[in-house]
């Protein structure tokens, strides 16, 4: 495949994910920033995105959206990197990646904004209940030193940012072992040079 890719983005968005996940590749690669609003809501980038929001990425005229999803394809497309597991081995590769994306994102986000799940509702949430999610998450990262054994993946990636912003923001509890794997993955060389990308990007943009 050709290293021809586009992504489309903002320094305050999950759009921070897929900037890490470029890192850990080294790919070559076209920022396009938009700003939230008139930029993201315009028909041009609606022909992108129709959901009007960011990271989305183009390679090779291929659109992807969502940010575990350009993960996930990013990892295939670019094997060098070595960002995924052999197809027979992806068992919990999988499992990560979608979880993250699925009941982690969805408990951090609720709880975030003070929604509670009812003891009657926990069957059809999606993800029980925050606590439930909390102890998952922690039994998860304690077994190895990444979510899959000893190799870093694209699932850490993906796993790592929605643990690093619910333990920035207060709102998983503080834990010995998610900080232990923030840390880790937080002090890998792609996601300091990556957060310095965006920190930069937000400081000359902070309106935006």
């Amino acid at each position: 495949m050709s290293n021809e890719l586009i992504f489309y983005t903002h320094p305050m968005s999950r759009g921070r994910t897929v900037r890490r996940m470029l890192a850990e590749i080294g790919v070559q690669y076209e920022t396009q920033l938009l700003s939230y609003g008139e930029e993201m809501q315009s028909a041009e980038y609606k022909s992108i995105n129709p959901m009007a929001k960011v990271p989305s990425i183009v390679h090779n005229g291929q659109v992807v959206t969502e940010a575990n999803a350009i993960c996930a394809y990013l990892a295939d497309a670019f094997p060098e990197a070595k960002l995924a597991p052999p197809l027979n081995e992806r068992d919990q590769y999988y499992r990560w990646m979608f979880f993250a994306a699925g009941p982690v994102e969805a408990s951090i986000s609720n709880t975030s904004m003070g929604f509670e799940i009812a003891e009657e509702q926990k069957q059809i949430s999606g993800y029980g209940d925050f606590q439930r999610v909390c102890r998952v998450l922690s039994s998860a990262v304690s077994q190895s030193p990444y979510v899959c054994g000893k190799d870093f993946t694209a699932a850490d990636v993906c796993l790592g940012s929605q643990i690093g912003f619910g333990l920035q923001f207060g709102i998983l509890p503080s834990d010995p072992a998610l900080e232990e794997y923030r840390d880790r993955i937080y002090e890998r060389p792609a996601h300091v040079r990556a957060r310095e990308i965006d920190d930069t990007l937000m400081a000359k943009n902070p309106n935006n």
